[in-house]
């Protein structure tokens, strides 16, 4: 069936679901709710927001929306895209898709009133839910930017680290259970399920990539499309390095996400093959052999020296097979944590609105439940 998803606000179905959703940063929290979302169904319908809708509802929007169109078709459980799809999910609309249900997690979906947003699809029978994935939002990921701008590795212990660590994502109670802050627990069910599992055949060309890839944004999707397109039949392999490692090259507060989220945001992509959890910053002899590499590429961005100054694509450019990649993506990391410092203000109240939001929401609910107590 279809099935229509949310975050992505997406669509799917028992034949055809649909999820819908703004996926502004897209996560590996959304991915995790898409890949729910496609096991329900045969064929995954997302619809996305435009950008003017997010403003509306809930902010500035850190991606465009063509950026967030393209970041969501490159997760692997998506099979169709509806661009601009409205903000409530409608039986209207899952007809127009041919979309036999919609999915959403099962996070909260009450207004400030608290009226169930999908009332209507509830009372048809067309609505399913998914889990909602503990340890990250879009919430806590921008309250771990805005840190960078006053923070700092060595400087946990500062006050204003300390406030903003405090404040972000959590409700009057300390810790909300939609955006509160909590610890990812990797296990290696996860890994599996968002895992391909597929070996290189005969005839695959083997390419291997290595980088942070922290915050899996639209220039490492442009990125990891590029050198999909480098052959015929590619079998791209991510080496991810320790978050010490991007530490040492990086600076600052970087990786904003730990080994084990950036492992999970990689595997999500559908030009990602395999993934190297903690592979060595240089790409050595014993790497090149164990997994057969045919070709190892590199994006335009500086290619920094290992701890002893040399270069970690040395043995690649010795056996010719090394190849810069154009992507005609430059965007970074960096360039994203920039966005929303320059959004910071309006971040820092869409963050507090939606606490506000979730708080009335919550108190809307109990006073239903005791209102129908009474009545019982």
């Amino acid at each position: 069936g279809r099935a229509e998803g949310e975050g992505l606000r997406g669509e799917m179905g028992l034949g055809q679901s649909v999820q819908r959703t703004d996926y502004d940063m897209v996560h590996y929290g959304h991915s995790n709710q898409l890949r729910q979302a496609k096991a329900m169904g045969d064929h995954l319908v997302v619809g996305v927001h435009t950008d003017g809708e997010i403003a509306k509802h809930k902010g500035p929007p850190v991606f465009t929306q063509e950026e967030r169109y393209k970041m969501v078709r490159a997760i692997k459980w998506v099979d169709e895209v509806v661009e601009g799809a409205p903000y409530v999910t409608t039986l209207e609309t899952l007809d127009k898709h041919n979309c036999d249900f919609c999915v959403h997690g099962d996070d909260i979906t009450l207004t400030v009133d608290g009226k169930d947003t999908y009332d209507e699809v509830k009372r048809m029978g067309r609505y399913r839910e998914c889990k909602r994935t503990q340890g990250v939002s879009t919430t806590d990921l921008v309250g771990r930017m805005l840190l960078m701008t006053k923070a700092h590795h060595t400087n946990m212990d500062n006050s204003d680290y300390q406030q903003h660590a405090d404040n972000f994502g959590k409700g009057p109670k300390g810790h909300s259970p939609w955006t509160g802050v909590s610890q990812f627990l990797q296990t290696s069910q996860k890994i599996i399920q968002f895992a391909s599992g597929k070996e290189p055949q005969p005839g695959d060309t083997i390419i291997y990539v290595a980088g942070a890839f922290d915050l899996f944004h639209i220039g490492h999707v442009d990125f990891l499309e590029a050198v999909f397109k480098q052959a015929e039949r590619p079998y791209v392999i991510v080496g991810l390095h320790f978050d010490q490692e991007v530490n040492r090259y990086k600076g600052k507060n970087y990786p904003i996400m730990n080994i084990h989220e950036r492992t999970l945001s990689v595997l999500a992509c559908r030009y990602v093959s395999e993934v190297v959890i903690g592979a060595p910053y240089a790409v050595d002899k014993d790497l090149l052999d164990h997994f057969k590499v045919d070709l190892v590429c590199h994006g335009q961005t500086e290619v920094f020296p290992d701890k002893d100054g040399a270069d970690p694509y040395a043995e690649p450019r010795k056996r010719g097979i090394f190849r810069v990649i154009e992507s005609r993506n430059g965007l970074t990391t960096d360039d994203i944590v920039q966005r929303i410092i320059e959004n910071r203000l309006q971040f820092e109240a869409r963050n507090q609105k939606k606490e506000a939001k979730e708080m009335a929401a919550i108190e809307a609910l109990r006073r239903r439940e005791d209102g129908e107590k009474s009545q019982a």
